[in-house]
């Protein structure tokens, strides 16, 4: 293996793809603050209890995707692999525990220890929102709202929002008979995972994506026709909200999410350039409790992939157009010119202008030039000792190839 390869499922972000990046995060600082969210840093690693216990032991980020190890005080750690556990662990310090509204979004790496694939990789990013404090489908309908506001925001077009309900703890039982029942006679010939989970968490086979089991899950039972009015009546009022707020969406019966926190409204957002990872979103309602906790905490949120939302915006054929910086390039001609360009160099960027120029003893003009032309420069200053006697300095247009001789002290009237 080369060594300047990073290890399988990494991958480097160099300076020419940055800003790309740095586009999905300021649009995620524009848009969430408007909904009142602050954003919220939390560790990268956290104690492994805290995963095990907010997550579900029977879970496939638990059983088989967690990054653990011990540190030298002999504690259990996990890089985090999602980025809610942490933040409730956060948040039971804030009174979010005693039902006051709280709003955060945060950005940053997650670790799953996963086969790599195209958006999917073992150190991946997510940008993601919890409303901690509260629970009624209105909040559950504005996070949703707030989710495709953020995408829209980014210029990504082609997506499809699919939602549906998990019930509550109280629903389940009749659920999972009626699940149970219709499954028996098809396990037999599923996949080795959805034979476990049969026995362990059998609506985690809801979420498998094997061919052999995609159409025996496709025939399952509508699980929500099993649920109380009460909850029924709950997702009712979400999906009005949507429909009010002319959001597009599609119910999907069978959309449990791969989390067992989940209760109530889930729903994820694909996007069909994707393949056969299609989902670029995807979150819901949930309720949490972190290890120390005497109570669960409540919210409702989502997280996106920053890989996978590069994807579709490429898709979409909507990369980050924001226009190109270019530099000013200052070439010296003489140690004189370079001693009085670096000050004026320094001048320049203490007013945010983009300023180049060679600090290499020597440099030709031609090789100057060549430089200011790599580095895109739409304006070139000279100097030389003439320049520096006079009090002048040359500037040359490089879009419209002029140049004239002008005032140092007018500079800022040729270039603002």
């Amino acid at each position: 293996m080369a060594s300047f390869s990073p290890p399988p499922g990494t991958s480097d972000i160099l300076p020419d793809e940055i800003q790309n990046w740095n586009f999905i995060q300021a649009i995620a600082n524009k848009v969430f603050p408007l909904y009142g969210y602050g954003e919220i840093r939390t560790p990268v690693f956290e104690y492994t209890e805290v995963f095990q216990k907010s997550i579900g032991t029977e879970t496939e980020v638990v059983k088989k995707e967690m990054y653990t190890f011990q540190d030298r005080g002999g504690r259990s750690l996990t890089l985090r692999p999602e980025g809610t556990a942490g933040v409730m662990r956060a948040l039971m310090k804030t009174d979010a525990p005693n039902g006051v509204e709280t709003k955060v979004y945060y950005l940053g790496p997650m670790f799953r220890g996963e086969r790599p694939a195209a958006g999917r990789k073992r150190q991946f990013h997510q940008v993601g929102t919890e409303n901690v404090g509260k629970i009624g489908p209105e909040y559950d309908a504005e996070n949703i709202i707030m989710l495709m506001h953020y995408i829209d925001e980014l210029k990504i077009t082609g997506t499809k929002l699919l939602i549906n309900t998990r019930g509550t703890a109280e629903d389940r039982e009749p659920a999972e008979k009626e699940l149970r029942k219709y499954l028996e006679p098809y396990i037999s010939n599923m996949c080795p995972d959805c034979k476990d989970r049969h026995n362990k968490n059998i609506w985690r086979i809801l979420d498998c994506k094997s061919p052999e089991c995609q159409e025996i899950i496709q025939n399952s039972p509508n699980l929500t026709n099993f649920f109380t009015p009460e909850t029924q009546e709950y997702f009712n009022k979400v999906i009005n909200i949507l429909k009010e707020q002319n959001i597009d969406f599609e119910i999907d019966s069978r959309l449990v999410r791969g989390l067992d926190y989940y209760q109530h409204t889930v729903f994820e957002v694909t996007h069909s350039g994707l393949g056969g990872q299609n989902a670029i979103a995807g979150g819901g309602r949930y309720k949490i409790t972190v290890p120390g906790s005497k109570k669960p905490l409540i919210g409702v949120g989502f997280a996106a992939g920053i890989e996978r939302l590069l994807m579709a915006q490429e898709s979409s054929n909507n990369q980050n157009n924001e226009e190109v910086k270019h530099p000013i390039f200052l070439v010296n001609l003489g140690d004189n010119a370079k001693k009085e360009n670096l000050k004026l160099a320094f001048e320049l960027r203490k007013n945010s202008i983009f300023t180049l120029m060679e600090l290499e003893d020597n440099k030709s003009m031609k090789a100057q030039m060549r430089s200011a032309g790599k580095n895109r420069a739409e304006i070139v200053l000279i100097r030389g000792e003439d320049e520096l006697k006079n009090g002048t300095i040359i500037l040359k247009n490089m879009v419209l190839r002029e140049q004239q001789e002008i005032k140092i002290s007018e500079l800022y009237n040729h270039i603002s």
